[in-house]
């Protein structure tokens, strides 16, 4: 199972640098508004902390499979949610309460891994 999350966590990784690569300069000239491209880089961002997170966990707590789930989950409903919000609000403005859910599945996964170690510290 950790070895799905090791292929997760590296795809997200590499697709929050095409995603924020094409925000920087691709993104620019087809979205006017500066709040919509600063929600995309904090998508991108968030992704890119989340996926290196989900890494080190299959690393340093593999058994902990509720944590990666809430990762995935999360790195999915938050900025999956933010880039189709900012690529077209109108078409997918349903999504605007998963941002939220996304958020709170990232904050679970942080929470489980402080919960899951039971004060044992991983050995990297």
């Amino acid at each position: 199972m950790a070895s799905l999350f090791w292929t997760l966590g590296s795809l997200y990784g590499a697709s929050s640098v095409m995603l924020g690569a094409f925000g920087a300069h691709g993104l620019k000239s087809r979205i006017a508004d500066p709040s919509r491209i600063a929600s995309w880089n904090t998508a991108a961002h968030y992704q890119l902390i989340h996926s290196t997170t989900l890494l080190l966990a299959t690393y340093a707590a593999p058994q902990n499979r509720l944590a990666m789930g809430l990762f995935t989950a999360g790195m999915t409903m938050f900025s999956g949610s933010i880039y189709l919000l900012v690529l077209n609000p109108e078409k997918f403005k349903a999504l605007g309460p998963v941002t939220p859910l996304g958020g709170l599945c990232l904050i679970g996964g942080w929470v489980a891994l402080a919960v899951g170690r039971r004060g044992a510290v991983p050995r990297l």
